[in-house]
């Protein structure tokens, strides 16, 4: 079981000073390596079809509309699911109160993610970016691995990859920030969610009344 993992919005808590009012984490799940691949071949392809580079990255932020609705009907068909966690931050002060640190907000948002699939979850290898701030994915990676620990055969791995080098972390990026933009209002939002609608498990809205303490 192979298992990507990105977000969307940013982990500030300082909505004041610029930080996102949302911040999204997004899991992306194949069954097998087959399935994987499958997908990993079919953004492959769309590349080519779009007369791009075989370098070019397709990064949902960076993409116009018409590019970002194409490569999510090219991957709708593909054997992927998905689960979801929105964290609307400026809601109740709740998240000011708990967390001191963005790292560590992250870390609780990724523990609501993986909790959310853990019926799906067996000794699954977890890829995560390695771009944008080395050490911070390091201490997200040694998290995890403590979470495998404690939750039993979860997690089996977990690995640092680049986003411009891996297809399939370029999909969950798209994942994270349709999930986010249609939990928003977002432009385009709904509509994009609903092309990979049939592929969504699970996409929770918090804050809950009693969010519980799923700290990594």
């Amino acid at each position: 079981m192979l298992v990507f993992i990105d977000e969307s919005g940013d982990p500030g808590l300082r909505i004041e000073a610029g930080a996102s009012r949302s911040f999204t984490v997004g899991l992306v799940v194949f069954e097998n390596e087959a399935d994987a691949h499958a997908c990993d071949q079919r953004i492959t392809a769309l590349r080519r079809e779009l007369g791009w580079s075989e370098k070019a990255e397709f990064h949902f932020r960076r993409n116009s509309d018409r590019i970002r609705e194409t490569f999510l009907r090219a991957v709708a068909p593909q054997p992927f699911f998905y689960y979801g966690v929105v964290i609307q931050k400026d809601a109740a002060g709740i998240w000011r109160e708990a967390f001191k640190e963005k790292e560590a907000f992250y870390h609780y948002v990724c523990g609501l993610v993986l909790e959310s699939a853990k019926e799906t979850l067996r000794d699954a290898i977890v890829v995560i970016d390695r771009s944008g701030g080395w050490d911070f994915r390091r201490r997200l990676s040694a998290q995890l691995k403590r979470k495998s620990n404690i939750s039993g055969s979860l997690i089996k791995k977990v690995k640092m990859q680049d986003s411009k080098s891996n297809n399939l972390l370029q999909l969950v990026d798209y994942v994270a920030s349709v999930i986010n933009r249609a939990a928003t209002g977002e432009k385009n939002g709904a509509l994009l969610r609903r092309i990979i609608a049939h592929r969504e498990i699970s996409v929770q809205k918090w804050p809950k009344k009693n969010p519980p303490d799923l700290s990594l």
